[in-house]
């Protein structure tokens, strides 16, 4: 069918979307892929699974492809919300392409622009990689100190949404009790953001019962964030940017007037900490502004600018 569209193309319009549905064979996602990156013209359009029908392990492998921009399961979407989804992730593609294209230019004509995309990478690389050598001993002693205190794993992995609402696994020195996140909802009349929101889209609770002894330790110095240097190397974060959301908060933000944030990486710090610092009265409009403002003028020298006026430098203080 795509073949078809693109041998019309003087006649028809390109699609607004390309659903492929699922489950799909490791053969015919590469096929596609492939066929994606011989016709340039489809690059702006964006890709997305539908998985209503496929195993967790088969959607657990399609976030592996980095061609495919999101993964559904339509039978959660009425016509209103389905519309607003494909007019999201349109605007989002297309934000993505030129941006880059225009860094492809850039590293044609002069590497060394410091608004380059390449400089900012650089940069994360080079700070995320030695400071994780640095620290290794300090990350065996918070180890010890966890599995001492608390039964279960050293490390709390969580699926975050970062820029493009590309999901990732996002690490941090676990901090609380085993199980904490099934309380999410027995909890949520203690949520700070619950006040004047109607359905709060950010959690957190004041003196939090699911956290441990060594985990408000950490907390309150940070410590707990180190490990989000790994996402900053592989490069599914970047030292500054916007707060890498858990998935519960993202859904409620794709909608045209706060999409705009994901235009920006996620990052160990951002605009969100040396504004207000994480305080009660910042309210949910306030944090996203915040992350629309980075959206908006997010460069290499901004990032510089950023992690100068953040107390801790690089690591967040807020809870995540």
């Amino acid at each position: 069918m795509l073949r078809r569209l693109l041998h019309n193309a003087r006649n028809i319009s390109l699609p607004d979307i390309i659903i492929v549905e699922a489950p799909v064979s490791i053969e015919q996602l590469r096929d596609l892929h492939l066929f994606l990156l011989m016709h340039k013209a489809l690059t702006p359009v964006p890709v997305v699974v539908e998985a209503s029908h496929a195993q967790p392990a088969d959607i657990e492998r399609l976030k592996n492809y980095t061609f495919v921009d999101d993964i559904v399961f339509l039978q959660d979407y009425n016509r209103q919300r389905l519309l607003r989804k494909v007019s999201f992730l349109k605007r989002l593609k297309h934000k993505l392409v030129d941006e880059l294209n225009t860094s492809s230019i850039e590293t044609s004509l002069q590497v060394s622009s410091p608004s380059s995309p390449i400089l900012k990478r650089a940069f994360d690389i080079l700070i995320s990689g030695t400071l994780l050598l640095a620290l290794t001993p300090l990350f065996l002693l918070i180890a010890l100190a966890i599995r001492l205190e608390s039964k279960g794993s050293i490390f709390y992995i969580s699926k975050r949404a970062g820029r493009g609402y590309k999901i990732f696994d996002f690490y941090k020195f676990r901090t609380m009790f085993v199980g904490a996140d099934a309380k999410i909802r027995e909890l949520a009349h203690l949520n700070q953001y619950n006040a004047g929101d109607a359905g709060a889209m950010f959690f957190k609770i004041n003196n939090d019962p699911r956290i441990t002894k060594v985990g408000a330790f950490l907390r309150n110095t940070s410590l707990d964030e180190l490990p989000q240097l790994v996402n900053v190397l592989i490069g599914d974060m970047s030292l500054v940017g916007n707060r890498p959301l858990p998935l519960y908060e993202a859904a409620s933000l794709t909608t045209d007037e706060w999409a705009k944030r994901f235009m920006a990486p996620a990052g160990m710090t951002g605009l969100w900490q040396i504004k207000k610092r994480g305080k009660e009265d910042m309210s949910i409009e306030e944090r996203l502004n915040l992350d629309i403002d980075y959206a908006d003028r997010f460069s290499f020298m901004y990032d510089l600018w950023i992690m100068a006026n953040t107390p801790s430098a690089l690591i967040q203080r807020t809870n995540a």
